[in-house]
């Protein structure tokens, strides 16, 4: 108790709204509640927001994208989304930027069942692995191949609808031994569903160097509005640095919020081990400072790049164009 009042001071202190009614505020999340959104659960809970003069209203989205878009036609004053998505709307007109990174890494990965005797990236030669036609997880796949000696043409890539993705590697349908996904989700789908710890090849292994999800906001509002920016940034950083501290008491926020599965024993195991994923990434290695929320200059120059050369990135604007650290504490 101590420690949360001491918590709400730091926020008392930190801001001037107090004393006004508070700003309400919708906060779009990239999907359903999930572990990695057990942050923003742990602020509101606790009051943190509260204490910054916002009334937070937190909705589920409908992937990244989607929930960029809200923000861009001023449905949600804020999204948690895939940095790589903002980028892509943000070049093509949407007026929106990000003002904080949750995610400071990709968590994309090459995800093998760990009794097919796979151990390198090299041994998956000729095997079959499963993904999903036009999953985002698609696009760096080539390189990882090229950064290991090999291409495409090496592996028998295999789509199989979204649904089926975990029960298909599951069973080893067809032979396949593994499947391409996220470490924020799959690997915590994969042993709900009964299956043991993959072997993972995450992509930033193998020079795959992406940011991960961000906050975006409208540019209006950043111009209209700086002190709302300011202190929702304050409050989500603070959430997130007491999640680190407290993930169990996290993830027990964010399943009073949810309730239904998410508040069983199972959905709670389930959000703790996304989260844990999503906590060991709030900071890039570039990020040598440990300042949360921080976008680092070269972890976006080579996203940037990387989009441009694979994701067919259509932008002559720096990199700095597309983020802001003027709200980071």
């Amino acid at each position: 108790m101590k420690k949360i009042i001491s918590i709400l001071s730091l926020v008392l202190l930190a801001t001037v709204a107090t004393v006004q009614a508070a700003d309400e505020v919708r906060l779009r999340l990239n999907w359903m509640y999930y572990g990695s959104h057990a942050g923003f659960a742990y602020g509101k809970d606790k009051g943190l927001y509260k204490a910054a003069g916002i009334d937070l209203d937190i909705r589920s989205g409908n992937g990244s994208s989607s929930a960029h878009r809200l923000v861009a036609n001023k449905d949600s004053h804020f999204a948690y989304g895939s940095c790589a998505a903002m980028v892509n709307l943000a070049a093509k007109g949407a007026p929106i930027v990000s003002v904080a990174v949750i995610d400071a890494t990709g968590t994309e990965a090459i995800l093998v069942r760990p009794d097919s005797g796979v151990k390198t990236v090299q041994d998956l030669k000729g095997k079959k692995i499963l993904t999903t036609a036009n999953a985002g997880v698609n696009t760096f796949f080539p390189l990882v191949l090229q950064n290991n000696g090999m291409s495409v043409s090496d592996v028998n890539l295999t789509n199989v609808p979204d649904g089926a993705l975990v029960s298909s590697y599951l069973q080893g349908s067809g032979g396949s031994v593994a499947i391409l996904g996220g470490l924020d989700d799959k690997p915590a789908e994969i042993k709900a569903n009964g299956g043991d710890d993959p072997v993972a090849f995450a992509y930033s292994d193998y020079g795959v160097n992406q940011v991960g999800y961000c906050i975006s906001t409208h540019q209006d509002t950043l111009e209209n509005n700086p002190g709302l920016v300011e202190r929702f940034v304050r409050a989500s950083v603070i959430a997130y640095k007491e999640t680190e501290k407290n993930p169990d008491m996290a993830v027990q926020s964010m399943a009073d919020i949810v309730g239904g599965t998410m508040a069983e024993e199972a959905g709670v195991a389930q959000a703790r081990s996304v989260l844990d994923v999503t906590l060991g990434i709030l900071y890039s290695k570039e990020n040598t400072s440990r300042k949360l929320g921080y976008h680092v200059a070269s972890d976006w120059e080579d996203m940037i790049s990387l989009m441009k050369e694979f994701n067919d990135l259509k932008t002559s604007d720096p990199s700095s164009a597309f983020y802001t650290n003027q709200f980071i504490p």
